[in-house]
């Protein structure tokens, strides 16, 4: 557990797949960070309608490893993140924040990239939640090999009081199905 941690922390994330790069969040992402996580329309499905209301400066703060940033040809489009939740298991989370990069298989190409990088790095399981609600997520976890292990009913009050469910899922490298190995 510790000398993956070690490990982790000491190699820069940039992982790259055509035009898309996957690359560690820096205190300069802060301000972009903070823009999405304050619209409610992007945290919506993340059980925050009106947003975090975060600023840049706490943002800033809070950036550490684990923090990645999406960016297609350059440009900036989205967030995901890991963190190592026990020995070789790690749990990771992904959004597309520009409306109009959703729904292209960017998200797919990404969480594989992550995917593969967490298997090569030593981690044996990765698991994730979603809200129960969003449908296009769990087909996207289920075309990568996730397998659903269990739904939580009305198991948390998002921030305008309305009960949600989510549903938990778990990836092990033997069922992975890589969408980023066919370039």
């Amino acid at each position: 557990g510790n000398e993956l941690r070690e490990l982790i922390k000491e190699v820069p994330m940039e992982l790259q797949h055509g035009n898309i790069l996957l690359r560690d969040a820096t205190k300069a992402d802060a301000k972009q960070l903070a823009e999405w996580w304050n619209d409610g329309a992007v945290m919506a499905h993340a059980g925050f309608p009106n947003g975090l209301g975060t600023t840049e400066e706490e943002v800033a703060e809070d950036i550490g490893t684990g923090a990645l940033i999406i960016e297609e040809a350059g440009k900036p489009i989205g967030e995901a993140n890991y963190r190592i939740v026990d020995d070789k298991v790690a749990e990771i989370g992904i959004k597309i924040c520009v409306f109009d990069c959703q729904n292209r298989g960017i998200g797919k190409i990404v969480l594989s990239m992550l995917i593969r990088y967490l298997f090569d790095n030593g981690f044996d399981k990765i698991v994730l939640d979603t809200n129960l609600e969003n449908k296009r997520a769990q087909h996207v976890y289920e075309s990568l090999g996730f397998r659903k292990v269990h739904v939580n009913i009305d198991s948390w009050t998002d921030q305008v009081g309305k009960l949600q469910s989510s549903v938990d899922y778990e990836l092990l490298e033997t069922d992975f199905i890589d969408y980023a190995t066919a370039i």
